[in-house]
């Protein structure tokens, strides 16, 4: 399935790590720790990591000042993904997003009720693209993190993946933007 072209070289990202949790510290946040070691496992760069409370406005802001930051090409949140009533990231993100991936939730999804069939329905994992920065909203568990990590990102954010991936797209994100110019 996963094919790389060795011929290509590795381009490393820089990926911003967001939990978002009213519970969780970095001291207990295994879901945040779990993504964080695996962008760091695969060559990527964790160019900031953060905890954030369960609030539409406040994971809204912290978007935004990452999406403004041009040292971070992608942000990844982990939780506030499900229908509860403090479930808000995807709410957060429709706020900020230019053009949604649906195919990323779709896919996500799919993988996901191969191991925990139709309560998959219930996940809420989006992505998107804003200010030319990618963005995807995990579920908190650990389990999510490591399926849409492994099964997932890891191949869409390395450039050798064939027969294509979102780094190769990445300085053509903005192109909107100079055309309005």
């Amino acid at each position: 399935m996963a094919r790389l072209d060795e011929t290509r070289p590795f381009l490393p990202v820089n990926i911003a790590v967001l939990t978002v949790s009213d519970t969780r510290t970095l001291d207990n946040d295994t879901s945040g720790a779990t993504l964080a070691a695996r962008v760091t496992a695969a060559g990527h760069v964790v160019a900031m990591r953060a905890i954030e409370k369960d609030d539409a406005g406040l994971i809204e802001v912290h978007l935004r000042r990452w999406i403004a930051d041009p040292a971070i090409d992608v942000v990844i949140t982990t939780g506030g993904t499900g229908i509860t009533g403090r479930d808000v990231t995807p709410e957060a993100f429709a706020r900020v997003l230019e053009k949604t991936i649906e195919g990323f939730g779709e896919l996500f999804r799919m993988l996901s009720y191969a191991k925990i069939g139709t309560s998959t329905m219930q996940s809420r994992a989006i992505g998107g693209v804003a200010g030319g920065t990618y963005l995807f909203a995990l579920p908190g568990s650990t389990g999510a993190v490591k399926d849409a990590w492994d099964d997932i990102l890891v191949w869409q954010l390395d450039n050798r993946h064939r027969p294509c991936n979102l780094v190769e797209l990445m300085p053509r994100l903005q192109e909107h933007l100079k055309a309005a110019e």
